[in-house]
């Protein structure tokens, strides 16, 4: 078996709407039938015991080694805690080749899934060894590596309940939540509203304390010191029992409490000098150690913090009591665990010999063994919640000391008896103001129930009607949809929006392109959903997109389909029938919102059908409104755009809109059916989104179609009288629309330019030329600059051999070259003539078109 071309669908895409990893499996003639291979199940499950079954029950199916491999792979998965669930294998047109599609909950641990389920497959048909434990460390190792923390996580998951959409920008922390202009961020327990300052104060322990004191918040006094000496007379004037910590410390590093001697003082300073040069003396509060979260101007958790400790049970020394407590699957190394596990360092050993341990002193049953003297969750304490219980007084004066700091988010650690009383009458105190706070205390605390704190993040960066997305808009089809791209985007920014667009020009931002090439992929779009300045986006959502990652979207509000031709790269990436195109096709209408919208094309029966696929409503558009889809859903109420009496009319139930089609340039007054059919689909969109009418006319009538608004769509030039129009066509459906729209048009003599791309079938080729070679009386044949794959001549060859049976054509030419054809085909133009130019390359061609009808 052979595991090749391993790819992330990283969107929804053909097989499913989750996350997958996708690779094309290739097996021998015995491995597509695994039953045919003695012993190998046996085996299989002798190695990996928790496979799931081959099929179920009741079946006796072939099954292929691919299958066994997708189900090795997500069990494997699913075995190392990921909860992934969704996997699928389907047999290509060639022989003993397979799709083989996993879910994954994360891209690295997926792609390794699929490693090891192939080493597991070979193991066992070898009847060779796998350490299956090994196997599942790794993914699991790996998974705590790059999954988001939890506290991150619990933001995200609360996000995701809203239906805000997410994409995590870095391998750490930084979340982006909504999109474009309506797009927040977060890092951690930090949101992108908290000013740097306000972190910087945060992150100076004196300067906080000063700003508290002057807010009348309770703090324990304290100074800088210089060194040990320094740090000493510190305690004498503050009086002892002390703290000494870092000045700008975090999560309890260097920081050493209740100190009395001056042994303990210098232990103390060189433990925080491992961190930070600036060292900090303050007086010991005695008391419990609470974390108060505040969220914009309410406490939202509270929790006792404990520091790491064990109980005596009479046999075991404290070495062997910390092993024992760290076997709890709640702890774990870092802060993707609920708890850290409890470290045995120097700091520990120090703890132990104040009460008269050493590591394996064996404690009797029921004492209780102090590792540290600071409770954070991150050095191995405990957390009680205490939400509940906290006076409003105490929240008052939380609220209080994250304000007088200015962070949205904060952290802040309380040292007093109790919290049901005033911090005041207790001689308690604010100890510090943390940003960005970890909130793993209060969403699972060792004790207690877990707070919402990840919903009330998410509650502070979007109201409550608000899922912090903008208006998207998918277009996909065969034809037309980079000029339905280019009219949508118009359409939204006379309605007076800032439109971000992808296309097979590249990428627009308000018109301004900021990328060139084909940016027809997710790649393209999930940048524009990135820019802050967009607030709708039209995309030009390509087959090979959705076959190579999936969408860059999880919803839509309005998927448009122009039509399905056979001319779109069929036989390509195991496409190979209109009907997988259609399956394809259909993802953007499958992953339209609910509340969205579907814009269909009513006299395309493939697009008709894609109507029971969408979630949301549909939009029909058809030339004629006596087509029976077009009568039945005009009849339902539902939503219709048609042509009328020379009228452009959008109508749904008694609401009825029209424009002429002579006020839209880009028809030339309807004669090219085609652009009518581009314009009706790009009218349901905008309709769909909310535009007004008024701001869509404007927009039909703005939009004239020029090769600086559409380059290579149908843009028409005069050149010495004569007609000379310029398009990107390239398959027998886009030919034979052009055919039709330049038959409106008078000419005393018709020529066409032609290539062909090598990307198509033979049959695909040789039909463009047929289609012509009724319609044109001179053909002028070029070859691409990049034959994709073909030999020297083959595509010219094949576009000849269209051109045998022709009825029209009489004459035919084959130049070297795209520009010295073109060259060729104006210098024979007369007044009175008309010429299609095919280009291939799309701003050089109409630049050098361009030149020529300047000098003329």
């Amino acid at each position: 078996m052979e595991v090749s071309r391993i790819r992330a669908l990283r969107g929804p895409n053909l097989w499913s709407h989750h996350t997958s990893v996708e690779a094309i499996v290739t097996c021998t003639p015995i491995e597509s039938c695994v039953g045919n291979m003695p012993g190998f199940e046996a085996r299989l499950r002798a190695l990996f015991p928790e496979m799931s079954p081959f099929q179920p029950t009741g079946h006796d199916d072939k099954i292929p080694m691919a299958h066994v491999l997708e189900l090795a792979a997500l069990g494997l998965q699913a075995q190392a805690g990921c909860p992934v669930t969704f996997s699928r294998t389907t047999a290509t047109l060639e022989e003993g080749v397979y799709q083989v599609v996993v879910e994954y909950s994360e891209e690295e641990v997926g792609r390794l899934a699929m490693v090891l389920a192939s080493e597991l497959c070979a193991a066992a048909a070898l009847d060779a060894a796998f350490d299956l434990p090994a196997a599942l460390l790794a993914l699991r190792e790996l998974d705590e590596d790059v999954r988001l923390g939890p506290s991150t996580g619990a933001i995200v998951q609360a996000a995701v309940a809203r239906n805000i959409p997410f994409r995590r920008l870095t391998q750490g922390s930084l979340v982006m939540f909504g999109w474009g202009s309506r797009q927040r961020k977060i890092q951690a327990a930090e949101i992108d509203s908290t000013g740097a300052i306000a972190e910087a104060i945060a992150q100076d322990k004196e300067l906080t304390k000063k700003l508290l004191h002057a807010a009348g918040v309770p703090v324990p006094m304290g100074r800088v010191v210089a060194d040990q000496d320094d740090a000493w007379a510190a305690a004498q004037e503050i009086g002892l029992p002390v703290v000494i910590k870092p000045k700008d410390g975090n999560q309890g590093k260097g920081v050493t409490v209740n100190i009395t001697t001056r042994e303990q003082l210098d232990a103390g300073y060189l433990a925080a000098a491992e961190f930070r040069d600036d060292i900090l003396v303050e007086r010991y509060l005695p008391g419990n150690d609470f974390r108060l979260l505040v969220i914009g101007n309410k406490l939202v958790a509270a929790a006792r913090r404990d520091p790491p400790i064990v109980v005596g049970d009479g046999v075991h020394s404290v070495r062997e009591l910390v092993e024992l407590v760290n076997l709890d699957p709640r702890r774990g190394n870092g802060h993707a665990t609920p708890l850290t596990k409890i470290r045995f360092d120097d700091i520990a050993l120090a703890s132990l010999a104040n009460q008269g341990y050493m590591a394996e002193s064996v404690p009797s049953k029921g004492q209780r063994v102090i590792l540290r003297n600071n409770a954070n969750l991150s050095t191995g304490g405990a957390a009680t919640d205490v939400t509940d219980d906290v006076h409003p007084e105490v929240a008052a004066r939380a609220i209080a000391a994250a304000h007088m700091v200015g962070l949205d988010i904060c952290g802040v650690d309380l040292v007093c008896d109790s919290v049901l009383k005033p911090i005041e009458e207790q001689n308690g105190g604010i100890v510090e103001v943390n940003a960005a706070p970890g909130l793993r205390m209060h969403l699972s605390p060792s004790f207690g129930k877990g707070r919402a704190v990840g919903e009330a993040i998410v509650a502070s960066l979007f109201g409550d009607d608000d899922d912090g997305r903008i208006p998207v808009v998918a277009v996909t089809g065969t034809n037309g949809k980079t000029t339905t791209v280019r009219l949508i985007a118009h359409l939204l920014t006379a309605g007076g929006l800032r439109t971000g667009m992808t296309n097979t020009d590249g990428v627009y931002i308000e018109g301004r392109r900021i990328d060139s090439g084909d940016c027809s992929g997710p790649r393209s779009a999930r940048n524009v959903l990135l820019h802050p300045d967009v607030d709708a986006a039209v995309f030009e959502t390509a087959r090979g997109g959705m076959l190579r990652e999936g969408l860059a979207f999880d919803r839509c509000q309005v998927a448009v389909v122009t039509n399905i031709g056979s001319g779109d790269h069929l036989g390509l990436n195991y496409i190979t029938t209109l009907e997988d195109l259609a399956v394809l096709k259909r993802v953007i209408v499958q992953n339209v919102a609910v509340g969205g919208t579907a814009v269909l094309n009513a006299a395309d029966p493939i697009v008709a059908a894609m109507a029971h696929n969408c979630r949301g409503s549909v939009t029909f558009f058809a030339l004629d409104v006596e087509h029976p889809v077009m009568s039945t859903h005009r009849a339902q109420g539902q939503r219709v755009v048609y042509v009328e009496d020379g009228m452009l009319v959008a109508s749904q139930g008694k609401t009825r809109h029209s424009v002429a089609l002579a006020d839209i340039p880009v028809t030339r007054g309807g004669a090219i059916g085609f652009q009518v059919e581009n314009v009706m689909a790009s009218v349901a969109a905008a309709w769909a989104v909310g535009t007004a009418w008024e701001r869509i006319c404007a927009g039909l009538q703005s939009f004239m179609g020029e090769s600086d608004n559409a380059p290579g769509r149908f843009n028409v030039f005069n050149y010495r009288g004569a007609t000379v129009i310029a398009d990107y066509g390239h398959n027998p459906d886009a030919i034979l629309a052009l055919v039709g729209a330049v038959e409106n048009m008078p000419a005393k003599r018709r020529s066409v330019v032609i290539s062909g791309a090598g990307d198509r079938r033979d049959i695909d080729i040789t039909q463009q030329t047929e289609i012509l070679g009724a319609a044109f009386d001179d053909v002028l044949l070029y070859q691409d600059q990049c034959q994709r794959g073909r030999a020297d001549g083959e595509v010219v060859g094949l576009l000849r051999r269209g051109l045998s049976g022709a009825r029209r054509t009489t004459h035919i030419d084959e130049i070297n070259g795209e520009f010295l054809a073109i060259d060729t085909a104006l210098a024979r133009l007369g007044e009175g003539d008309l010429c299609l130019i095919l280009i291939d390359q799309v701003e050089e061609a109409l630049a050098h078109i361009a030149r020529r009808v300047a000098e003329n």
